[in-house]
């Protein structure tokens, strides 16, 4: 069985945006589409505090009342979960998508992502969830979980969906890195686009063999390569060279050995992914 992509869709102005990116990938993959939308458990804890607050002395038809309310606030709350997976699933079918699942799960998000990433071939995600108009500096809290915690590559989803011909790839020469190259390699996602991998640092002959060995494996599976070093930290190279050379998708390794690294594991992940316009795919 195909691996299917699994979409995460909360009902953002994001999930739009994450059905096209895998209606696209959909496409070029053959892979069927699962829609996940994860009913997180801080939404019945809430109510949960409100009738704790009044247990001393309180009458026992108030009580009655609050768990009738709590009641009726989980339906709604499923309810609109399986009205955004409706919505989602009408985008992914307008786009041209034919294998289509959805699933409404309980619980904690990257516990269920771990549940389900045996199946998946990519994870998609919005750069930002529900409360994204209201905090424009900030990335979505699950993102970064996500992100350290999956197997599989993950793909931020950008704000809106643009055509993807050129893709920049962020080498850094380590073990991480040459295996994303790979994996770019093998996969149908890339096959016919536009590959440049660039490393952050200096042109040392170490760095100029990486990046001659990264080309020669892509152009043998038919992918048109070009190769370059900038200098700089990586979050503000890498963002502007992304938006000045008008690439469409950013790939990088989710772990590596130098400076890059950071970018994934360290303070400066959210940097990256804010800064950059484009969707990013984290692969592992």
């Amino acid at each position: 069985m195909t691996d299917k992509i699994i979409a995460l869709v909360d009902g953002s102005i994001y999930s739009a945006s994450v059905c096209e990116h895998a209606a696209w990938l959909a496409g070029r993959l053959g892979a069927p589409v699962e829609l996940l939308h994860v009913l997180g458990r801080r939404e019945s804890a809430e109510n949960a505090d409100l009738s704790g607050s009044i247990r001393l002395g309180a009458r026992t038809a108030l009580l009655e009342e609050l768990a009738a309310l709590d009641e009726q606030r989980a339906k709604l709350v499923a309810h609109r979960g399986r009205a955004i997976l409706e919505d989602a699933r009408g985008i992914l079918e307008r786009a041209g998508v034919s294998e289509i699942t959805t699933r409404l799960r309980h619980g904690d998000i990257v516990e269920t992502v771990a549940e389900v990433e045996d199946e998946a071939a990519m994870i998609l995600i919005g750069k930002r969830g529900e409360a994204a108009d209201f905090a424009k500096g900030h990335l979505g809290s699950n993102l970064e979980r996500i992100v350290r915690a999956s197997h599989k590559p993950v793909v931020v989803a950008a704000r809106a969906f643009e055509p993807i011909e050129k893709v920049l790839v962020a080498y850094d020469g380590g073990i991480s890195a040459m295996k994303a190259v790979d994996q770019i390699a093998r996969s149908p996602v890339f096959a016919g686009l536009s590959v440049h991998v660039v490393t952050v640092g200096t042109a040392t002959p170490e760095v100029k063999k990486g990046l001659e060995n990264a080309r020669a494996l892509l152009e043998a599976a038919g992918i048109k390569a070009e190769t370059g070093v900038v200098s700089g930290q990586p979050d503000v190279a890498l963002g502007k060279l992304v938006e000045e050379a008008d690439f469409d998708m950013l790939v990088m390794g989710a772990y590596g050995h130098s400076r890059i690294r950071s970018l994934i594991i360290g303070s400066t992940t959210t940097a990256m992914i804010r800064s950059c316009k484009v969707p990013v795919v984290l692969m592992r």
